[in-house]
C-alpha cells in the first residue's frame, strides 16, 4: 500500500513510464515473451500501483483508462506545484502517445507538435548547424535543452527512444533552469519502472531505407522495485536526401527500489551511439528572390534549381556521436505534505564531426562554359570540422512543503543546485593549411573523391562553468478564486575559459610575428564570475473550478559565455566577458479552460518578451555597446485532449511580431524583423477511433514566411517562403498483442524550404512525401 494514501492540499500525479515500446530485434521480443509473461490487471497500465492507490483518495480527482489522450496535467518537476490549468505560464506537455501515433523518432520531429518551434536557421557559412539547433519565439534554444530538469549538453540530436514526454515552457524559464534562452526552455522526461510487467515493441520500416526498432521491457521484482529496459537501433537513409544517412543504436537500463512506499530510489543509465553521415544542405540557386551573385555573369540568376536531393559533401564526411548518462535519484515522503527530491546526474557526450560545405559566391561558383549548367562547379571551400566532448556534473536537492497560515495555503517548493559543466574543443585542418576538397558539380556531385589529408592543428578550447544555486516558489492560494505563484533564484557562477587558436588567419586572429600563418599561439585566457538573479510573480484568478484567468511577469538571463561555455575575445561578441549578462523580460496574461468534463484543455495568452543588453555598434565611434533591445509578441492558442470517447485532437497557433526595438536592422531585407522567426505558425494532429478497431488520424502542419540574417552575401534570397504540409496515420489492431501503423508524410508532395542559413547560399529541403509502416507488440 502507497505511503501517502491521501493529501491535504491535492497533487495531481503525472502518469509514469508508458508501457508501449519498441523491439529490437524479433528473437528478442520473443525470448522475453516467453521468459515473463504478462499479468492480468484491472487498473490503467499507465499508473503504477502506488499512483493509482494515491489517485482514488485523492478528491475530485477522477481515474479512467484513456485511449489516444493527449493530455498531460501535471509537469514532472517537483518545481511545479500546480497542474498546468493553475500554471501561469504558456507551457505545453506533448505527449509519448503523440510522439508514438506520428512515428517521432527525435526531439526536433515531436517538437512540431509547439507552433513556432523548430530547426529554422541553418548556421553561419563555415558553422553548418548540427543536431537539435531549436529556434523558439526568435531565440535558439539549443543550450536551453533539459532532461529530467538537468541541462544536457552537446549539438546532437536527441532520440526518443527512452523518452515518456516533453516539456516546452514558453517564455523567460531561468527562475526555474538558470541560465536559458531569453523565450524559454525544453524539458524531455525519460521513462522509469512501475509496478507493471509488460513487454512492448515496435519494428518500421520506411521511405529513404528507414529501419527502426526498438524495445520496451518492464519486470516487477518483488513487491516494491522494478527493472525497465528500453532499446533501439536504427539504419536510415533520409527520404529525399542522397546518402545523407542517420544511424544510430541505445540502451536504458533502469532500476527502481521502493515504489509505493514512502521512500522511492530510480538509478537510471542511457548510452547512445550515433554514425550519422551529415546534410550540408542544397544551394539556393533558382529558388524565389534568387538572382546571379556576379553582375558579370547574369545568366546564372536565371539557372535551374538545383535537385533537391542533391548531396554536396563527400564520403569522408562524417557524424559519429557517443553519450552517456547516469542518473540517482531519490525520493522521501516525510508525510502527506512534505516530500524530498534528490537528483545526482552525470553525463558525457563526445561528437566527432566532418561536413565539407560550400559557400556559392560567385568566386565559388565556376561557370567553364557559361551557356552550359552542366559543366558549372561549386567549391567545397568550408569544411565544419568539430572535435568537442561536453560533460556535467550536478546535484539538485528539491524540498516541497504544503501548509497554512492563516487562511492562506501554501505549496512551497525549495532547492540548492550544485553544477559543473565541461566543454573540450579540439581545433581541425587541412594538411596543408587550405587545402580543399575537389569541387561538386553543381547539378550533378560527385561524393566519391580523394580528400586531403586533415587533423588536430594543434589548437584548442577548454570552459568551465561552476555554478551554484538556490530557489524558492509559494504558490498562495486565498480561497477558491484567488492564486499567487512567485519565484526566486540566486545563481552564482564562474566560468573559466582556456584557449589555443591559429594566427594570421582572419582579421580577427592575433598576428603572427616570426610565427608561419596558421601557427598555434595563446588565445583567449580569462575567467567571469558573477551572481544572476531571476525571478517570476503570476496572479490567478479562478472563476470556477474549471477555469483560470492569469497575469504574469518573469525575467530571465545569459550570461557571457553562457550558451557554449565559450568565452571571446571579439569585441562583437555577447561572450566577451567585458559585458553584463543579457536579459529578458516577458509579460503574459492568458486564460485556461478544462471542458467536457475534464476531457479537453483550450489555452489561450498574449505575451511580450524584451530582451536588452544585446551587444550592438554605435555608428559614430564604431564601439560596440549594450545598449540593444529585441522584442518579440503576440499571441499563442492551444487544445488538448478528447472531444468525445474515439476522437482526440492536439493543436496550437502562435503568432511572432519578432523584432529589434533599439539597434540596427539583422534581417537582409533591410526591415527590423528578427531572422529565422515566422510571424506565424500552426499545428494539428486528431484521431479518430472506429468501432472496428481501426484508428484514422492526420495533422496539418503551417509555418510563415521566414527572413534570413544580414551580411554581405550577393544575390541569395533574403526570405523564405511559407508553407503547409499534411500529413496521415491510420492504425489497425489486429488482436489485443498486436497492430499495424502506417503513416504518410507530406501527402501532397510540398516542395518547402525547412531551413536557410544566415548568407542565404544554402537551404535545408523540406522531407517530400514518404511512407513508414511499423509493427507494433504488446504483451
Amino acid at each position: 500500500m502507497a505511503f501517502i494514501n491521501s493529501r491535504k492540499h491535492p497533487t495531481i500525479h503525472r502518469k509514469s513510464a508508458s508501457t508501449s515500446g519498441m523491439v529490437t530485434a524479433a528473437t528478442l521480443l520473443t525470448g522475453l515473451a516467453l521468459a515473463f509473461p504478462a499479468t492480468a490487471t484491472d487498473t490503467p497500465a499507465s499508473f503504477t500501483d502506488a499512483q493509482v492507490t494515491n489517485a482514488k483518495n485523492l478528491p475530485g480527482v477522477k481515474v479512467e483508462a484513456t485511449t489516444n489522450d493527449y493530455r498531460v496535467d501535471q509537469l514532472s518537476s517537483p518545481k511545479f506545484t500546480q497542474p498546468l490549468l493553475d500554471t501561469t505560464q504558456t507551457i505545453s506537455v506533448i505527449s509519448k502517445e503523440l510522439i508514438q501515433q506520428q512515428g517521432a523518432t527525435t526531439l526536433t520531429e515531436a517538437l512540431r507538435n509547439s507552433p513556432g518551434v523548430g530547426t529554422f536557421y541553418a548556421g553561419e557559412n563555415g558553422t553548418t548547424s548540427t543536431g537539435d539547433a531549436i529556434t523558439m519565439r526568435g531565440f535558439d534554444t539549443s543550450n536551453s535543452i533539459f532532461v529530467d530538469g538537468v541541462r544536457d549538453l552537446g549539438s546532437i540530436s536527441r532520440d526518443v527512444f527512452n523518452i515518456e514526454q516533453i516539456e516546452v515552457t514558453k517564455g523567460p524559464a531561468s527562475t526555474d533552469n538558470g541560465r536559458t534562452a531569453p523565450t524559454g526552455s525544453i524539458n524531455m522526461v525519460s521513462k522509469q519502472p512501475n509496478l507493471r510487467d509488460s513487454i512492448a515493441a515496435s519494428v518500421s520500416y520506411g521511405s529513404g531505407d528507414h529501419k527502426r526498432s526498438t524495445a520496451d521491457w518492464n519486470q516487477r521484482i518483488g513487491s516494491n522495485a522494478a527493472f525497465r529496459l528500453n532499446v533501439m537501433g536504427q539504419d536510415s537513409g533520409v527520404p529525399g536526401r542522397d546518402k545523407v544517412e542517420n544511424n544510430r543504436w541505445g540502451v536504458a537500463p533502469s532500476l527502481a527500489f521502493g515504489l509505493g512506499t514512502a521512500t522511492r530510489v530510480y538509478l537510471d543509465y542511457l548510452h547512445v551511439k550515433q554514425n550519422n553521415l551529415p546534410d550540408g544542405g542544397v544551394p539556393t540557386i533558382g529558388l524565389p528572390g534568387y538572382s546571379s551573385p556576379d553582375p558579370a555573369r547574369p545568366q546564372i540568376g536565371s539557372a535551374p534549381m538545383v535537385d533537391s536531393s542533391n548531396f554536396y559533401g563527400t564520403d569522408a564526411d562524417h557524424d559519429h556521436v557517443n553519450a552517456d548518462m547516469f542518473t540517482a535519484r531519490i525520493e522521501h515522503d516525510f508525510s502527506p505534505d512534505v516530500a524530498l527530491h534528490n537528483t545526482l546526474r552525470w553525463g558525457r557526450t563526445h561528437e566527432d564531426y566532418l561536413l565539407t560545405s560550400f559557400m556559392a559566391s560567385a568566386a565559388n561558383l565556376l561557370t567553364p562554359n557559361i551557356n552550359d549548367p552542366s559543366t558549372w562547379t561549386l567549391a567545397r571551400s568550408n569544411p565544419t570540422f568539430k572535435d568537442q566532448t561536453n560533460r556535467i556534473l550536478t546535484n539538485q536537492t528539491n524540498l516541497t512543503v504544503n501548509f497554512d497560515t492563516g487562511a492562506i495555503t501554501h505549496n512551497l517548493s525549495a532547492g540548492i543546485e550544485l553544477t559543473q559543466e565541461k566543454l573540450t574543443t579540439i581545433g581541425m585542418a587541412t594538411t596543408p593549411l587550405g587545402a580543399l576538397w575537389p569541387a561538386a558539380n553543381l547539378y550533378d556531385p560527385n561524393p566519391n573523391v580523394a580528400n586531403p589529408a586533415y587533423g588536430p592543428n594543434g589548437t584548442y578550447s577548454a570552459g568551465k562553468t561552476d555554478t551554484a544555486a538556490a530557489y524558492l516558489f509559494d504558490t498562495l492560494k486565498f480561497g477558491e478564486h484567488w492564486q499567487v505563484n512567485a519565484g526566486v533564484r540566486l545563481d552564482n557562477y564562474t566560468t573559466d575559459f582556456t584557449s589555443v587558436v591559429t594566427c594570421g588567419t582572419s582579421k580577427t586572429a592575433p598576428a603572427c610575428g616570426s610565427l608561419p600563418t596558421g601557427s598555434p599561439v595563446s588565445g583567449v585566457n580569462t575567467s567571469q564570475s558573477d551572481n544572476l538573479f531571476n525571478y517570476k510573480l503570476g496572479v490567478l484568478y479562478k472563476p470556477v473550478a474549471n477555469g483560470s484567468i492569469y497575469a504574469n511577469f518573469a525575467v530571465s538571463a545569459q550570461p557571457p559565455g553562457g550558451s557554449s561555455l565559450s568565452l571571446s575575445s571579439a569585441a562583437n561578441s555577447a561572450d566577451n566577458p567585458i559585458f553584463a549578462p543579457q536579459k529578458a523580460r516577458t509579460t503574459e496574461v492568458g486564460t485556461k479552460w478544462d471542458l467536457l468534463g475534464e476531457r479537453l484543455l483550450l489555452t489561450g495568452a498574449l505575451y511580450r518578451t524584451v530582451v536588452s543588453n544585446d551587444v550592438v555598434q554605435d555608428p559614430v565611434d564604431l564601439q560596440y555597446y549594450q545598449v540593444g533591445k529585441k522584442r518579440v509578441q503576440g499571441i499563442e492558442l492551444s487544445a488538448v485532449g478528447k472531444l468525445t470517447d474515439t476522437w482526440a485532437v492536439s493543436a496550437g497557433y502562435t503568432t511572432m511580431n519578432a523584432n529589434v526595438a533599439n539597434g540596427p536592422n539583422v534581417s537582409q531585407d533591410g526591415s527590423s524583423d528578427l531572422a529565422y522567426t515566422p510571424k506565424s505558425a500552426f499545428t494539428a494532429w486528431t484521431t479518430w477511433r472506429l468501432p472496428f478497431d481501426l484508428t484514422i488520424g492526420g495533422g496539418a502542419r503551417y509555418s510563415g514566411e521566414m527572413k534570413r540574417g544580414t551580411d554581405g552575401a550577393i544575390g541569395t534570397p533574403a526570405f523564405t517562403e511559407a508553407y503547409w504540409v499534411f500529413d496521415a496515420m491510420a492504425s489497425y489492431a489486429v488482436n489485443k498483442h498486436f497492430d499495424l501503423q502506417l503513416n504518410l508524410y507530406n501527402l501532397f508532395d510540398k516542395s518547402y524550404v525547412a531551413a536557410i542559413n544566415k548568407s542565404g547560399y544554402r537551404y535545408t529541403p523540406g522531407a517530400p512525401r514518404s511512407a513508414m509502416l511499423t509493427a507494433n507488440f504488446r504483451f
